[in-house]
């Protein structure tokens, strides 16, 4: 056992001292040392509650014969952070999140982690860091917020977000805002849609790091504690067996991932994550790969924002194991690949079938043939550039229009809120990338706003930033290269005609190659956005988008 290095012999006296000090037992020190991971916090309400689920996990840590350690992790609120600079920081803590497991566990030698995130970048970031150190792990999220009520409707924050937008246009009052801001978020959990939270948290499951139930089971739900405690037991066994995080997460449950993310309409913030965790894990995949499942895995699922129904209606409907046997109709996954159960995919889905409609179609009868995600590429993205397909309306798939040019998602935002952006516009947002944002800021004020103002049918937006997984409509992201590293998004000037093909995945700016070659001699680059503290490291160090923005 790793723990071995911190418990055992005459030599470790002094290491063993410093556990009794904490109360831990001579017989406590002779188990299996078990991280509990928690991102438990009071500012994050996909957070807010983690505490019971560690204590639900500690509990089957000891049921199965292990010792328990809790350990503290960060995590932004995207929600919170949007619109601001602290959104500079949301895609940056993934790699503080990774980088802070690794050193908790090595320093101190566990002999196995269950990670207990349940937002946005938390979740990646511990799932890297459990591949980097191929460690036995298992993931146990907080579950999704149910969903909140709004005008008789069943609603989640992406609907407040367009409210907003509303409101600016004049379409509501502020009575209607304020029923929408306090009804939109009804309690604890990671919002209640397919966003970007609850896509990791589904494909966690989808690659067998986590139990099944671990992405669509509510946040409030009695079998949230149920599911915590049997994966405190899970980690037990998967640590006598020495199943480490490498057996789970490889080449097929990857493929596998992609499959149930296309299948699912997953944020498009999936792809960087699945790029960083793949790097982790020593797995090779590129962008093409995207395409290729998207290609011949048709989409099932329509939930927040790209319909009405949510990740309660999802859990009830069957469930990611649901979604997984539709899939497996047609041959779409290796059911063979080994997960945190100890048992094959194949084994954990046996006898799951579709009990609703209303949250999965059958694969007889999809919302469309290919899957959620979709690669464009042209000269304004020549390494590539992201879109939920599955969020945009039928009529917007080809575009062609005027590009407005922004260089900050600020100047953007002004332009959108005082009527300056017209049917027909493409939205050109440059400078947020990984390094010049820095951080990769997410876009949901603007394409809320273009949503809330009937706008999200005629306007498309690019950016070489990147989407909440609420944003919905033509909404083209983490362009690349990006604009701070001479990327061609950087010399479309304003009112170039800017042409995008979702369905044959190309995207260009409709000016002549000597005419960029021109501008790009004239192109002077803007002053860095932040020049100090964390992030003017981070800026320094990372990677482009296409390659996951990982720490290079």
């Amino acid at each position: 056992m790793r723990s071995d290095n911190v418990t055992k012999g005459a030599h470790r006296a002094p290491n063993r001292s410093l556990l009794y000090a904490m109360g831990y037992t001579k017989e406590e020190l002779e188990r299996p040392l078990i991280g509990v991971v928690s991102a438990h916090s009071e500012i994050v309400p996909g957070h807010a509650h983690l505490d019971k689920i560690a204590d639900a996990v500690k509990a089957g840590v000891r049921m199965a014969g292990g010792t328990p350690i809790l350990i503290p992790a960060i995590g932004v609120c995207d929600g919170i952070a949007m619109g601001h600079i602290g959104m500079k920081y949301s895609l940056a803590s993934r790699e503080l999140i990774a980088d802070s497991v690794e050193t908790m566990t090595m320093a101190h030698q566990l002999d196995g982690l269950v990670l207990i995130p349940n937002c946005d970048k938390i979740v990646p970031g511990m799932v890297m860091a459990a591949v980097r150190m191929n460690v036995p792990a298992v993931v146990c999220s907080g579950g999704p917020m149910l969903a909140g009520c709004y005008d008789g409707e069943e609603v989640s924050l992406s609907k407040l977000f367009e409210a907003v937008g509303a409101y600016k246009a004049g379409l509501i009052d502020e009575e209607k805002l304020t029923e929408c801001e306090t009804g939109a978020c009804p309690g604890c959990g990671s919002c209640a849609g397919m966003y970007t939270a609850n896509s990791m948290n589904c494909l966690c499951e989808s690659m067998g790091i986590a139990l099944p139930g671990n992405g669509t089971i509510p946040a409030v739900s009695n079998k949230r504690i149920m599911l915590a405690k049997h994966a405190g037991m899970a980690i037990m066994n998967l640590v006598e067996k020495n199943i480490c995080a490498r057996d789970i997460i490889n080449e097929t449950s990857i493929r596998n991932a992609l499959a149930c993310d296309m299948a699912l309409g997953c944020s498009s913030n999936s792809v960087l994550h699945l790029l960083a965790i793949a790097n982790e894990a020593g797995v090779p995949l590129d962008l093409n790969l995207f395409n290729e499942m998207s290609a011949k895995v048709p989409n099932l699922c329509h939930l927040a924002p790209a319909g009405s129904t949510h990740m309660q209606d999802l859990d009830a409907a069957g469930g990611i194991p649901a979604v997984q046997a539709e899939l497996c109709k047609r041959g779409l996954l290796d059911t063979s690949a080994i997960t945190a159960t100890g048992k094959t995919l194949g084994e954990n889905i046996e006898g799951a079938r579709i009990k609703s409609t209303k949250a999965i179609r059958p694969i007889e009868d999809p919302y469309s043939e290919t899957g959620g995600i979709q690669i464009l590429w042209g000269n304004i993205a020549q390494n590539g550039c992201v879109v939920k397909r599955s969020a945009v309306a039928p009529e917007m798939l080809c575009h062609s229009g005027p590009a407005r040019v922004f260089n900050s998602e600020d100047e953007a935002i002004e332009a959108i809120y005082s009527g300056k952006i017209v049917d027909g516009d493409v939205v050109v947002i440059r400078y947020e990338g990984p390094k010049g944002g820095p951080g990769m800021r997410e876009m949901l004020n603007p394409t809320s706003a273009l949503a809330g103002m009937k706008l999200d049918k005629t306007v498309a937006l690019i950016t070489d930033g990147r989407f909440s997984g609420a944003s919905r409509g033509a909404s083209i992201g983490h362009v690349s290269p990006e604009a701070a590293d001479g990327g061609n998004i950087a010399l479309i000037c304003e009112g170039d005609i800017i042409s995008i093909d979702i369905p044959n995945a190309s995207i260009n700016v409709e000016v002549p190659d000597e005419e960029l070659a021109a501008r790009r001699e004239k192109l002077v680059m803007p002053e860095p956005n932040v020049k100090s503290g964390w992030l003017a490291r981070y800026a320094r160090l990372v990677s482009g988008a296409d390659k996951g923005a990982v720490m290079q």
